[in-house]
């Protein structure tokens, strides 16, 4: 396990922090970035100040690129990803997944989390590429999605396993808004700002309201992750996960470039 974080937080204001994902080359997503997210969903709970939080990335090209499919040296014993993610969204603290470059996988699984997404239309791309490399999403896309795009429009993503620009997640309701890539960064602060300077009684009410009758089942989540892990065990994923890592998967280049396109080769 690494001991380097793999983002770095900024205090905007007592009531606003901004968080950059910087894990070169690609912002992989690994134990250790699951482990640092739960450290900071403990700093975010504890902090009575805070009100708003924005996630961005250091890296033009990935907000966060996928699961690291390497297996780790250890095992992982800390906090599930689903808890996590669980406590984010049911936080008081309002977050706000600010993507430029590619959320795939539990890349876009943690934008899910979020309370908002906001992305660049010329350098957002998401996607779910599970089902392309022989596996199943297990960090909430099949609990999530479907409520936020309609059942039809959830199996597109997952089950073509293909890459969507910001103006088609828009249009979809994947995202809450595509922007150009030039205003991304000022309209998110902007939002940020203006929440933050509300009062935290009623922000987090509205909150727990809403969350009433948008967030989907635990047991649904669990669902979702215990076929994730079995799928890792199937013979037909361990090759097609060889073949990928082979042509270049989790590296720097054409194939995580255009994942969605080459994931479908044989």
């Amino acid at each position: 396990m690494t001991t380097s974080s793999p983002f770095r937080v900024v205090q905007r204001s007592a009531s606003y922090w901004r968080v950059t994902f910087d894990s070169p080359p690609i912002n992989l997503v690994s134990f250790d970035t699951f482990a640092a997210l739960a450290d900071l969903v403990d700093r975010m709970e504890a902090d009575q100040d805070l009100k708003v939080v924005v996630f961005d990335s250091a890296n033009p090209d990935y907000f966060l690129a996928h699961f690291d499919l390497v297996p780790p040296k250890e095992p992982y014993t800390g906090p599930p990803w689903l808890e996590t993610a669980a406590r984010m969204a049911r936080s008081r603290v309002i977050s706000i997944a600010s993507i430029r470059g590619r959320a795939r996988g539990v890349g876009n699984e943690f934008t899910l989390a979020c309370d908002m997404r906001f992305a660049s239309k010329e350098k957002a791309v998401l996607g779910q590429p599970e089902v392309g490399a022989g596996i199943t999403p297990g960090g909430g896309a099949t609990e999530r999605l479907p409520l936020l795009v309609g059942r039809g429009r959830a199996l597109e993503i997952i089950a073509a396993a293909d890459d969507f620009d910001a103006e088609t997640a828009e249009r979809y309701g994947w995202i809450n808004r595509a922007l150009p890539d030039a205003e991304l960064d000022a309209y998110v602060d902007r939002v940020a700002t203006r929440i933050a300077s509300f009062d935290r009684r009623p922000l987090a009410e509205v909150k727990a309201l809403i969350d009433r009758s948008t967030l989907p089942a635990e047991d649904d989540l669990l669902a979702g992750q215990n076929t994730f892990r079995a799928s890792l065990t199937w013979p037909e994923a361990a090759e097609r996960i060889r073949r990928l890592l082979e042509r270049g998967m989790q590296q720097p280049g054409e194939l995580e470039l255009r994942l969605g396109e080459h994931i479908a080769e044989r």
